[in-house]
C-alpha cells in the first residue's frame, strides 16, 4: 500500500510503501519529545515529493541518524539511518501519514533510553 504524508504545514510531503502492521514507540530523549510513533522501512520505499533541500536535518549523540523536519512548523515526519546490516532505512512518523487508524496499530515499546 502507498501512504501519502507531510508535516503539518505542508512544505515537506512524501509517499511511502509497505505494509504498516505495528509501530514503534521509543523512550529516548528525542522520541519522547515528539511524541512519535515510527514505522520502519527501506529507504527506497520513501519517496519525497517535495525538494530535499526543504528539509532540515538534526543528528545528536554518535550522528548516525538524520532527524528530518520542517524548518517552518517544526514537525518531525521522518528520520533516516541504517539498521544493523547497513540497509538503508527511513523511520516514519505514522502521526504524519494520512488516513492511518493509529488506535488499531499494535504499538511496540523500545527502550531507546538505555542505549
Amino acid at each position: 500500500m502507498i501512504y501519502k504524508g507531510s508535516c503539518h504545514c505542508g512544505q515537506v510531503a512524501f509517499e511511502v510503501e509497505g505494509e504498516l502492521t505495528q509501530v514503534m514507540d521509543c523512550n529516548c530523549s528525542i522520541c519522547t519529545r515528539k511524541g512519535a510513533l515510527m514505522w520502519f522501512v527501506p529507504r527506497d520505499k520513501l519517496r519525497l515529493l517535495t525538494p530535499e533541500d526543504k528539509l532540515s536535518t538534526y543528528t545528536f549523540n554518535t550522528h548516525t541518524i538524520k532527524h528530518r523536519f520542517c524548518p517552518t512548523c517544526g514537525i518531525h515526519p521522518f528520520g533516516e539511518g541504517t539498521d544493523p546490516q547497513g540497509n538503508r532505512m527511513a523511520a516514519i512518523n505514522v502521526r504524519c501519514l494520512e488516513g492511518v487508524k493509529l488506535a488499531s496499530l499494535p504499538v511496540k515499546h523500545f527502550d531507546g533510553r538505555s542505549r
